[in-house]
């Protein structure tokens, strides 16, 4: 039997990918309504942006593949490196110091738990 894959994505978000990094692995391989609850009580900004990914990737399961979301869970999710912003902020004598300022593209796949027949 088939199991449907479900992704959604979030592009440029502007965090460093460690940082998204830290919350994503709470989430891996966890049910879906359990992934939900640990982003609700995750005290890290990048839980916000998480829990709406995760959220548009179950009402993509539920509209698009008509699949039920209490037997979803998270197969992947990947946080992958943006372009970075490059600024300048100046020194003293005359000199200027580099800032980067790193964005992540994360990827979200969500798989169904087929039931299996003893």
């Amino acid at each position: 039997m088939e199991t449907k894959v479900v992704k959604a994505t979030l592009k440029y978000y502007r965090m460093s990918p460690r940082r998204v990094r830290e919350v994503a692995d709470i989430i891996r391989g966890k049910r879906a309504e359990e992934a939900q609850n640990l982003l609700d009580f995750t005290n890290r900004r990048a839980a916000v942006a998480l829990k709406k990914l995760l959220n548009s990737a179950i009402a993509n399961a539920e509209n698009n593949f008509s699949l039920d979301p209490d037997k979803l869970y998270v197969t992947v999710i990947a946080v992958d490196e943006g372009p970075m912003w490059k600024r300048f902020v100046t020194k003293s004598h005359g000199r200027a110091s580099r800032i980067v300022k790193r964005t992540s593209h994360v990827t979200i796949e969500l798989g169904e738990k087929s039931e299996k027949v003893a």
